[in-house]
């Protein structure tokens, strides 16, 4: 008869694992996930039902690091140990060296479990080298796999490249091609696999060719319960209220809580103006802003000076002041407790991020007994479904947040039940206790062998990344038929695998990413905003902040919008359409110089810029090195995608010099496609008869493109 009692093998093969005095933040590999792994095996050991649980890890001997890591077998506590295995080299190396030594350790685990009483039920593998270790274990003892990836490299090489990493030097320093087939191979292999939220099953793993939703269970890490409470009663005399205070006309209202770095997809702005705009709001409550820390303004980087500045403006423009606190700092230990206070005020924590993968400060806040209103994006839809402590709000929409902030703080039975629901829920679903609970149901069947995964077909990419990308404008090109619209949704999504979808518009950020939910478009890989001046890249924004160190060459804004202020018929557009590389006008063609003399001027004045007009009516001024056609380069360097891979699709102006070159492009039809008409002779640019996405289609069937992408 099977023995009832569960055997679970965890591997982590690389950072700094022991049973005590974890050494977290040591190194780049000794963080989040050895703590993750640790508390499991903690937690797991505590159940009735589990006999053991191993750890496996890496054997370190290496006098570089503590004897502890030398140890074979490491008893953490009753039925949980640390066993640590060769892997032939048993130096102290980063995870990115280990590749080549991760047969040695396979086969060293082989030995090792082979010489126990029993094998284990099953083999939960964290991060990708474990996972690769993991799947040789399983295919050679007959054991079912779990997998937990902690972060994925397809995502990853997206932030590198973002962060200015050049490709050569990320596969140089980081071995993505080794870690991303490694992932894929642990994905063909899996019984199930184990996320944090269903943004990274719909999100990040769906950009895998072995993506298999059925086999994803989303189970939230632990918080702690311990640190994070109700409020005591004694919270006003704490000096986090003290640095608060001082900026409050009266204190001791309804406390509106806010916490985040300064980050333009954190949207801290749009969340002062709506309380801005909500007279009945600031009757009743304080914003509590804390947005990362900062000494010296001034010694912030620029676009984190930008985001700053705007928060001021923003106050001084609602003349918020005795209404608003903005703190330059808060202690890890003071955040706790600025949780309970805004719980003891009768308040609500905030997060109107633009996107939010998690949202741990969410939990944090939901087990001090404070409500939340958050994002409908990523991980707070699960953590309002599972909680039913607060409202879900459109992070773009102003009054939106301010009235869902107002009906919190006023209906104050509901607030109660939300504040006790906060408590009771974080503690059944986001506690080592429940995370155990629902991991322990999640193995059972695959351990009784009574639920097998059955797997779609699947064939690898020809390349590791994309093929090819579709890069479109928005207005004009896919806004004016959603019929047609709906149809290249459709198509994009059946080709979303192979083919990058990027969208190239002179909108700001937060103005193209209403568009886009309002027209149920797509999420695009990358996003070229402010006409071609920042790039943002995946699910989660992230700024590729090489690109605007690159455009920041000759760049002087403050000259330009004086040199241009004294011309007739340039009227600045309001502040929402200007940027800090990018100075927007309305252009009345009837009084306003020529455009070629309005470049003259520029350029006699000794600034270098690109001047764009497109739309019969807007003129916008950019640096010299950006512009849609240039981001577009950037982007095909980036992502190793040809040029002549790369379908572009406009309509204005603005689009000209993105379809320029080796690009393959079509002009849709529409009432500005006389602006391109210069370009009608030029091959191998297309011109459509017709009009927005529909002419976008009519381009892709003209050029075969994703025949020629699979070629």
């Amino acid at each position: 008869m099977k023995n009832s009692q569960k055997y679970i093998l965890l591997i982590s093969i690389h950072g700094l694992i022991r049973g005590k005095d974890l050494e977290l933040g040591k190194d780049a590999d000794t963080g989040g996930q050895t703590k993750y792994v640790l508390e499991l095996a903690e937690a797991l050991s505590q159940r009735e039902e589990v006999e053991r649980v191993d750890l496996m890890t890496k054997l370190l001997i290496d006098a570089q690091v503590n004897d502890d890591y030398s140890q074979q077998l490491e008893t953490i506590r009753e039925k949980a140990n640390i066993v640590r295995i060769s892997g032939g080299n048993d130096d102290y190396i980063p995870k990115e060296e280990l590749w080549d030594y991760l047969d040695n350790f396979a086969d060293n685990a082989i030995e090792f479990l082979k010489s126990q009483e029993r094998l284990p039920d099953v083999i939960h593998t964290h991060y990708a080298d474990a996972g690769y270790v993991g799947v040789r274990l399983s295919h050679q003892l007959g054991i079912p796999l779990i997998h937990t990836g902690h972060s994925l490299g397809r995502s990853k090489r997206k932030r590198l490249l973002a962060s200015g990493v050049k490709k050569e030097i990320i596969e140089q320093r980081y071995k993505m091609i080794r870690r991303i087939n490694a992932e894929e191979e642990t994905l063909s292999s899996a019984q199930r696999v184990i996320t944090s939220t269903s943004q990274e099953i719909n999100e990040q793993y769906a950009q895998y060719d072995y993506y298999e939703p059925s086999q994803m269970r989303v189970i939230p890490p632990g918080t702690d319960v311990e640190k994070f409470y109700p409020p005591e009663g004694n919270e006003w005399d704490s000096e986090v209220f003290q640095s608060i205070e001082r900026f409050l006309t009266n204190p001791h209202k309804p406390i509106i809580l806010a916490l985040s770095r300064l980050d333009q997809r954190k949207n801290i702005i749009t969340l002062i103006e709506a309380f801005g705009q909500n007279s009945e709001l600031q009757e009743e409550a304080n914003l509590v802003i804390f947005a990362g820390t900062r000494n010296d303004v001034k010694d912030l980087d620029e676009s984190l000076q930008d985001i700053f500045t705007d928060l001021l403006l923003m106050i001084d423009r609602y003349d918020l002041y005795g209404k608003v606190a903005y703190p330059k700092t808060i202690t890890l230990d003071n955040i706790e407790i600025m949780y309970r206070l805004a719980a003891l005020s009768g308040g609500v924590f905030v997060n109107p991020a633009l996107t939010e993968p998690f949202g741990l400060t969410l939990i944090e806040a939901a087990a001090s007994g404070l409500p939340i209103v958050a994002t409908k994006d990523g991980g707070p839809i699960d953590i309002i479904k599972n909680c039913q402590n607060g409202y879900l709000i459109d992070p773009l929409d102003p009054q939106d947040i301010g009235d869902k902030i107002l009906k919190v703080i006023r209906e104050k039975a509901q607030w109660q039940i939300f504040a006790h629901n906060g408590v009771t829920k974080v503690k059944e679903y986001y506690t080592w206790a429940s995370h155990v609970e629902t991991y322990l149901k999640v193995l059972q069947p695959i351990i009784d062998k009574n639920e097998r995964l059955v797997r779609m077909p699947t064939q690898r990419r020809a390349m590791l990344y994309h093929n090819g990308a579709i890069v479109s404008s928005i207005d004009q090109n896919l806004l004016g038929d959603r019929e047609s619209l709906g149809k290249l949704m459709v198509l994009i999504q059946e080709k979303r695998k192979n083919i990058s979808f990027c969208l190239a518009t002179g909108r700001r950020l937060d103005s193209a990413l209403k568009v886009l939910r309002e027209y149920d478009i797509v999420q695009p890989d990358v996003l070229i905003t402010s006409m071609g001046t920042e790039i943002y890249y995946s699910q989660d924004l992230i700024r590729d902040t090489a690109w605007t160190t690159h455009i920041n060459y000759q760049w002087n804004r403050q000259s330009i919008a004086t040199l241009l202020s004294e011309l007739e018929g340039l009227t600045l557009q309001p502040k929402t359409e200007q940027s800090l590389y990018k100075i927007s006008y309305f252009y009345d063609p009837t009084i306003a110089p020529k455009i070629e003399d309005i470049k003259r001027i520029l350029l006699q004045n000794e600034q270098t810029v690109n001047v764009i007009f497109s739309f019969g009516q807007f003129l916008d001024i950019i640096p010299i090195r950006a512009s849609k056609g240039y981001a577009v380069r950037w982007f095909s360097s980036q992502w190793d995608i040809p040029l002549n891979r790369i379908l572009t699709a406009g309509g204005s102006g603005g689009d000209e010099d993105m379809m320029l070159g080796n690009t393959l492009s079509v002009v849709v039809a529409n009432r500005h496609q006389e602006e391109l008409s210069n370009l009608s002779e030029v091959e191998p640019i297309y011109f459509s008869h017709r009009q927005f996405a529909d002419g976008i289609i009519d381009g892709l069937n003209h050029y075969d493109f994703f025949n020629l992408c699979e070629s």
